[in-house]
């Protein structure tokens, strides 16, 4: 009798083992066809992004006749050198790069320290009309930049630096939207007690500022960086208003110029290679900013 009794056991113990293999067998493949859906529809996002980006990319190397006559191709062509040839005969293309690289990379540098200087200002200190301040900062980010331009332009025509580089650096010192998203990102990432121990022994502000809170408020500035350097980069309308000499030209007013020369009709593949060479720094900072984002957050997290 005690036998047949353990005979059930073991036979129920089986069924029951063989019942949990199932389950989990069935887990894991819904799991598996969960992961399937999700990356093949990232791989889909991933090729819609990067299929203009190779269209420009090969058709810079394609002639004019080849473009028009045979559509798209995976194949890159052999017209590379002619196109280069073709552009800087009729553009200022190579000045024009390194006038916006110069440009962007200041806007970059200007925006994100007095930026982040200034919400630290508004995170750190109290006085009196802080909260009022900081609503008129609110009441500006909702104002069209294009309002307050010709004002902007007035302005500079009176200090006399119209059809300078100058003109288009000064706006990034007060980037409103920067300083309100890193004041929400220093409130949340930077301790006063931190601050006042640091006061306590002995550290001044400024030193406070470049060897605490900017290091802390790094991966929000990077993220900012990227923003401001691509907004500089595609600065189309500020400088076609205030730059009118061919030698202070950026890259956007060249690449756009060069629809009305009669290269647009005799090769088309100059102007693919011209927005080629436009997308080349965004890619380049967006990568490395990217970069020094995921770092910063990383280590973030294995510090707290």
């Amino acid at each position: 009798m005690d036998q047949v009794i353990i005979r059930k056991e073991k036979a129920e113990d089986v069924e029951s083992n063989a019942k949990v293999s199932k389950w989990k067998i069935n887990i894991k493949k819904r799991k598996l066809l969960v992961y399937t859906l999700i990356y093949a529809f990232l791989g889909l996002l991933l090729l819609l992004s990067v299929i203009p980006f190779w269209i420009v990319l090969i058709n810079s190397t394609r002639d004019g006749f080849a473009i028009s006559t045979q559509g798209l191709t995976i194949r890159p062509g052999r017209s590379l050198a002619e196109n280069y040839r073709i552009l800087t005969t009729n553009a200022n293309i190579i000045p024009a790069f390194f006038n916006s690289l110069k440009i962007s990379t200041l806007v970059t540098i200007l925006s994100g320290y007095f930026s982040a200087l200034t919400a630290y200002g508004f995170h750190v200190y109290k006085f009196k009309g802080k909260n009022f301040l900081f609503g008129v900062i609110l009441l500006f980010m909702m104002v069209p930049s294009q309002m307050a331009f010709l004002g902007y332009v007035q302005w500079m025509t009176r200090l006399g630096l119209m059809d300078t580089h100058t003109a288009l650096i000064i706006p990034s010192v007060a980037a409103i939207g920067t300083v309100f998203f890193l004041r929400a990102y220093i409130s949340s990432s930077l301790s006063r007690d931190l601050i006042e121990s640091a006061r306590i022994d002995g550290a001044g502000e400024l030193h406070i500022f470049h060897r605490i809170a900017l290091p802390l408020m790094g991966p929000g500035v990077a993220t900012m960086s990227i923003f401001a350097f691509i907004g500089s980069w595609n600065n189309y309308l500020s400088a076609r208003i205030i730059l009118s000499s061919k030698s202070q030209e950026t890259l956007p007013m060249v690449i756009a110029s060069l629809r009305a020369m009669r290269i647009w009709h005799q090769n088309q593949g100059a102007i693919y290679l011209g927005f080629a060479i436009s997308i080349v720094p965004i890619v380049v900072v967006f990568i490395f900013a990217s970069k020094y984002l995921i770092e910063n957050i990383s280590a973030g997290a294995i510090k707290g």
